[in-house]
């Protein structure tokens, strides 16, 4: 099973396969900043992604759209549409 390791000292969380990011780290009681939810909207979830971006889902077209008209940098992801497949290393600015 995956595991979302964090640059800060938290202890890591295993996650299915194919877990949403946002909901995963909710679901550990992580806050995740946002305003629509998580339906892909507001751009505030994002998550700088430390190491292991090659284990996430690839960009759908919503976060594509979110990132450039938002100007987010590409080390950053919108955790309510990304999927964990692998172990990664993340944090964000309001942990």
């Amino acid at each position: 099973m995956p595991l979302i390791s964090f640059k800060k000292n938290r202890p890591p969380i295993e996650v299915p396969p194919g877990a949403n990011l946002m909901k995963s780290l909710l679901d550990a009681g992580l806050p995740v900043a946002s305003s629509c939810d998580g339906d892909g909207v507001c751009a505030k979830c994002k998550i700088i992604i430390i190491e292991g971006a090659e284990n996430l889902s690839g960009e759908n077209e919503t976060e594509a759209f979110l990132k450039e008209s938002n100007n987010i940098p590409k080390e950053l992801r919108i955790s309510c549409q990304t999927e964990v497949f692998g172990d990664i290393t993340v944090d964000a600015s309001y942990w």
